[in-house]
């Protein structure tokens, strides 16, 4: 297979270039040399490079930021995909994109599966909807992974930051009402590519009926605050931790620019019936991550 990676340089690209490679020759770029917010430039790469396997891992993330530079992460996170989605159908491409728990408002009180309403509340979540949306609009061979709460150990995240803060604060104070599905970029990244070995031993028309949208996520759900406490009891180098007391506190203590879903774990049954293997727990993830 020809492998397109779009995003190489985000936590979950770079383990994408890793998790992909044994399945053809991958291909990966981001910015600049592929620019998402301008058509042309996407046309031009698929084009140029004819891929069997488009993975697109790119978006534009900065949550708060979205807010002000609204045009701009819709034309990278909502008319993007679409193009993409036109040029795999095209080229008879197979085309996997990522989205988002944020496309949620979190007021369920339980974790989402896929028939749930979407309901973003911020325009980082409305811009992912959208993205998704026009993927579904252009149909073909096409699988959307929503996943929540990214993390790795090599790229800036809520756990880098966490093992920052235990190494140079004494207290920390983590937002105990906002409650998510963990997930370590490597464990999504092996996950899409089991799943990319499956779907190439099934007929084209097995794709295209299973295509649509997929919660791809850490099993279980967990609040920042105790995912928090995880982190530091997990952290194989406590010894370094100055931090002798985390402290619960509330969402509104924080000024953000974006408002955040209060509950927007993911329920990842609909994934693991259709392609029949178990997404790993939260837990056994991040064990897995601090230790590599």
């Amino acid at each position: 297979m020809r492998i397109l990676v779009i995003g190489s340089g985000g936590q979950l690209g770079w383990e994408l270039q890793r998790s992909l490679l044994p399945l053809g020759k991958v291909l990966a770029v981001d910015f600049p040399e592929i620019d998402l917010s301008k058509p042309d430039s996407v046309i031009e790469w698929i084009r140029g490079t004819k891929p069997d396997l488009i993975v697109n891992a790119a978006a534009y993330t900065a949550v708060d930021q979205s807010e002000e530079e609204i045009e701009n992460a819709r034309k990278i996170n909502a008319v993007a995909p679409g193009i993409l989605a036109e040029e795999a159908q095209a080229h008879n491409a197979l085309f996997i994109h990522y989205s988002t728990d944020y496309v949620f408002d979190g007021k369920l009180g339980r974790s989402y599966q896929e028939s749930d309403q979407a309901n973003p509340i911020n325009e980082y979540g409305n811009t992912k909807l959208d993205g998704e949306r026009a993927v579904q609009q252009v149909g073909g061979e096409y699988f959307i992974f929503r996943t929540s709460w990214l993390y790795s150990t090599r790229r800036d995240c809520f756990l880098t930051k966490v093992l920052r803060w235990s190494r140079t604060q004494e207290m920390i104070k983590v937002v105990s009402d906002q409650i998510g599905s963990p997930t370590w970029c490597r464990t999504l990244a092996d996950t899409t590519a089991l799943a990319i070995l499956k779907m190439n031993t099934l007929p084209p028309s097995w794709r295209e009926e299973k295509s649509g949208v997929y919660h791809v996520a850490g099993n279980g759900s967990v609040s920042r605050y105790d995912w928090a406490k995880k982190i530091l009891e997990l952290d194989p180098l406590k010894e370094q931790h100055i931090t002798t007391q985390i402290i619960k506190a509330k969402s509104g203590e924080f000024e953000t620019k974006a408002q955040r879903p209060e509950f927007s774990a993911l329920d990842c049954t609909h994934f693991q019936n259709t392609f029949g293997f178990f997404y790993s727990d939260w837990k056994d993830s991040l064990k897995a991550a601090l230790s590599s």
